[in-house]
């Protein structure tokens, strides 16, 4: 039988490779933001940042004063910060954004330290442990508490207070634990959340940039911050921007109670936790990506949100919908097919070519 090599790290697609490099804890996305506009100004008519964060780029429809449509996807990633420096060095953390430990494991972190990154080591503690530890139960049990969790700097709390540690710091997953890898037409990586429908954004950017004779509105691409603890960049950007139509560009999460595939064929998000999206807004993103050569799966995610949900809830925006690249793992080590961010691609370009 013929041996069976493992494909190299790598997605195969040289954007979306950068993107999961870049660190992007909430509130602190330059490194992806960096990257995004790298690739905004080969295809927008403007790119800028705003002062909540937001970067955005405006591609111009081919009707003057024509109508306006904010498609949004977010640059942060779940991640950690410094509740406290213990005496000894180590760091307790807390989740920022929807992170739990299990998500991330006993792995590498860097320290987004004020003077440059620092090396440490996200710590369950030993496992060879009795009731006598603190965090013994949890862990043995497999329930491991952020109560349970310290990260081992091996510098002491003089040492890091000088470096400008302090709590607030963000915590990320290193680099070294960020290279995605292949699992034949699939790619695997942490925070494809919302990496993989940035990509998306990115791409569809590109085919609206060559289609601009057919586009009846204005496109902002708005790639906001904070989404994962307070969709406050989205709400500032909805504010702020025109247009009566706000689109979030997600993962959406594959399991049996949302019958979920996946495949290449799009999610759309018909409602979650936060509001239920425009009906019609569903109906024309169906028809876009059925024109586009796909199936659209529909699905009712509940214990989901969005920068969409978000806005429409808080009403400074009248409609929203929301579109999904099928993803396992969410939260975790994710894994979506190469093939479905170009699919969420040329759905939202078609939608948007339609768009009256």
């Amino acid at each position: 039988m013929e041996a069976i090599h493992p494909t190299p790290p790598g997605s195969g697609n040289r954007l979306l490779d950068e993107l999961l490099l870049a660190r992007g804890p909430g509130g602190q996305e330059d490194e992806v933001r960096a990257v995004c506009h790298g690739e905004l100004v080969k295809s927008c008519d403007r790119v800028w940042t705003d002062p909540a964060g937001n970067l955005i780029g405006l591609i111009k429809g081919a009707t003057a004063n024509g109508p306006a449509v904010k498609v949004m996807a977010h640059l942060d990633e779940i991640a950690m910060i410094v509740k406290r420096v213990e005496a000894d060095g180590a760091l307790r953390v807390a989740a920022l954004g929807g992170a739990n430990p299990v998500n991330f494991g006993v792995c590498p972190v860097d320290i987004l330290a004020e003077g440059g990154a620092l090396p440490g080591v996200l710590s369950f503690g030993s496992m060879h442990v009795t009731s006598e530890s603190p965090q013994g139960k949890d862990v043995q049990s497999g329930a491991v508490q952020w109560t349970d969790v310290h990260v081992v700097t091996r510098l002491d709390k003089e040492q890091l207070r000088e470096a400008g540690v302090r709590p607030g710091t963000r915590v990320v997953l290193s680099r070294h634990w960020r290279q995605p890898w292949r699992v034949r037409d699939a790619i695997a990586a942490h925070f494809l959340d919302d990496r993989a429908p940035v990509a998306a954004c990115i791409e569809c950017a590109a085919l609206l940039a060559a289609r601009r004779h057919e586009l009846g509105c204005d496109v902002y691409f708005v790639f906001t911050t904070m989404e994962e603890e307070s969709n406050s960049g989205a709400m500032y950007a909805a504010r702020t921007l025109p247009g009566d139509v706000t689109l979030a560009i997600e993962v959406a999460p594959v399991l049996p109670e949302y019958a979920t595939q996946l495949t290449v064929d799009p999610v759309i998000n018909t409602g979650d936790q936060k509001a239920y999206y425009t009906r019609a807004v569903a109906e024309q993103l169906y028809r876009a990506g059925v024109r586009s050569g796909y199936q659209p799966q529909y699905a009712l995610l509940l214990d989901f949100a969005s920068d969409a949900s978000a806005v429409l809830a808080s009403g400074i925006c009248p409609q929203t919908g929301c579109l999904g690249i099928p993803t396992e793992n969410t939260h975790g080590y994710e894994m979506v097919l190469a093939d479905g961010i170009s699919a969420c691609a040329r759905t939202l370009a078609q939608y948007l070519a339609d768009f009256a």
